[in-house]
């Protein structure tokens, strides 16, 4: 969906992190064995999530929303549909990792059953003041189209 499109992934990326990927970064994700982007667009790219799902484990790479389209439901909508690609392709479990004091997407994975796995200390660099940790957080894919007992 989003290949050819590095640099617009990287402008987006940019919108929304202090240490911003470049397009070669994307292009090299991109890529990669695995990996898979999914996007919003309204005119231009207005959200994405990168994900890589391998050997029955995804993990959600980068998911990045334009400072003007946030709180309107397109991260929570990115989350999901990353998430059922990755159990598509065979993954029973996600990680990710979020800076500690990013409280809105904190509660974005919280909601989505996201639990603590581990801590990164001083993981993500900030402009003009310390590092902060990266929180490692985890939830258990339910099979596709599961049924029960």
């Amino acid at each position: 969906m989003l290949a050819g499109r590095a640099t617009d992934m990287a402008v987006l990326h940019a919108q929304a992190f202090d240490e911003p990927w470049s397009a070669k970064a994307f292009e090299e994700l991109m890529a990669s064995p695995g990996v898979f982007a999914l996007a919003v667009e309204d005119r231009r790219l207005v959200g994405l999530i990168l994900m890589r799902a391998v050997a029955g484990e995804a993990e959600v790479l980068t998911l990045a929303v334009a400072p003007g389209r946030r709180r309107q439901g397109v991260a929570h909508g990115l989350l999901d549909a990353g998430l059922a690609t990755a159990i598509a392709a065979g993954a029973e479990r996600a990680f990710l990792e979020v800076a500690e004091d990013n409280g809105p997407a904190i509660a974005l994975y919280r909601a989505s059953g996201f639990t603590d796995a581990g801590r990164r200390p001083g993981y993500y660099a900030r402009r003009g003041s310390a590092p902060v940790d990266a929180l490692v957080l985890a939830v258990t894919l339910p099979a596709l189209n599961s049924k029960g007992p």
